[in-house]
């Protein structure tokens, strides 16, 4: 069951990049100074997530957990995490903002991508 909602949560949140006003951050102390202190939210599946400067990530989706490492690697966000106990891979990602929205593209930019409001 948790696998399958695990499916959902990524199908859901997750669209294929598209061209519009977001503006990719490719320096490290930029995205820290978008994500320190800040809480990711999107609040239409749920997804509560906190990327903290120690290299931590932390947060909650549907009622489960979610832990994880990231790094900064050559313009992209690099991230493992584990939600509820199951892994999501490790991947570098494209980070993009617009406004209070950041948007990260898996695959470097090449996949699909998940959307966030910084509160």
């Amino acid at each position: 069951m948790k696998r399958y909602m695990l499916a959902m949560v990524i199908a859901l949140t997750a669209a294929p990049a598209t061209a519009d006003s977001y503006v990719p951050v490719h320096d490290e102390t930029a995205f820290r100074s978008l994500v320190d202190g800040k809480l990711l939210r999107n609040r239409l599946y749920g997804v509560r997530l906190n990327v903290l400067n120690n290299g931590q990530i932390q947060g909650a989706a549907i009622g489960w957990d979610i832990s994880g490492t990231w790094s900064w690697q050559d313009g992209y966000f690099c991230r493992e995490m584990l939600w509820g106990g199951d892994p999501i891979p490790y991947n570098c990602q494209l980070v993009e903002v617009s406004g209070d929205n950041i948007r990260f593209t898996v695959d470097k930019g090449a996949g699909d991508s998940a959307s966030f409001r910084i509160q």
